[in-house]
């Protein structure tokens, strides 16, 4: 007598969707929102071009600009000068809040006169820096220094005095040495506020290097937008606009990266606690 043998049904793989994180869909959902309420009101009437042009007007305006040359030079130019400017400005900063948050005798001396010039609008020495330097790239880069300078002295000056004097005293029980007591206890510790300054000397970079260019310059993207102003032209107008937000953004998300990676450390000490 044979037995009956009962096949298993095939059971077929689920076929795995990715789908992304909800924290990484959010941060677009109300640029593109405003986007596409901005191009269905262009379209239907409601905005003008004279007015506003739509964003696929803008678009193809920065494609034009981009295959002629014009953007791609000026947009080169103003990162050349708010790179220049920030590495200037920021590690004169740093260095002094270093010096006057190690040193007592340096903060007794210079902090005092460091904040009195700190509570000068920066874009107020527009006018002076114009008759001393003129309007050429000098004059512009010092602009963005000026305008950086501060927030990091400020950030890098309250983390390094906001060090825990326990932990300053444990590494002196080590016997460390004072650039090992640098190294490996006050910068770490004095990090994130010195990548908050950073952080914060980003957009006072781009605010800085805007008026600039808009008063005082022959290129970059400034230059751009002041001269698209003077022929009516507001696709140009709204595309430089565009362009330095965009590079605001990236900035941003570029000293995002920067604390991800350099704080690391915490986010690790941390899940071993936890642990």
């Amino acid at each position: 007598m044979q037995k009956s043998v009962t096949l298993a049904p095939t059971v077929r793989p689920k076929r795995l969707r990715w789908t992304p994180p909800l924290n990484q869909v959010l941060p677009f959902v109300i640029p593109l929102l405003v986007v596409v309420g901005w191009q269905f009101s262009s379209r239907i009437g409601w905005l003008p071009s004279s007015v506003l042009p739509s964003p696929w007007a803008v678009f193809q305006d920065g494609i034009t600009l981009t295959q002629s040359g014009e953007l791609p030079k000026n947009l080169s130019i103003s990162l050349y000068r708010a790179t220049v400017g920030l590495l200037i400005g920021g590690g004169l900063g740093f260095i002094l809040g270093f010096t006057n948050g190690m040193s007592k005798t340096c903060r007794l001396l210079f902090d005092s006169t460091i904040q009195m010039f700190r509570n000068i609008p920066h874009l107020a020495l527009i006018p002076l820096i114009i008759l001393w330097l003129g309007i050429g790239e000098s004059a512009k880069i010092s602009l963005v220094a000026i305008g950086t300078l501060f927030p990091v002295y400020i950030n890098t000056y309250t983390g390094i005095r906001s060090v825990d004097p326990d932990l300053i005293e444990m590494g002196k029980s080590y016997n460390l040495s004072n650039s090992q007591l640098f190294r490996k206890i006050i910068f770490p510790a004095a990090l994130p506020q010195i990548l908050v300054g950073i952080r914060y000397a980003l957009g006072v970079m781009w605010t800085t290097l805007i008026v600039a260019e808009t008063i005082s310059a022959n290129s970059g993207i400034g230059y751009m937008a002041t001269n698209a102003e003077d022929f009516v032209d507001m696709k140009t107008v709204i595309l430089c606009i565009v362009v330095y937000a965009l590079l605001g953004k990236i900035s941003d998300l570029v000293a995002k990266g920067l604390e991800g990676l350099l704080l690391d450390w915490q986010t690790t000490g941390r899940s071993h606690v936890n642990a």
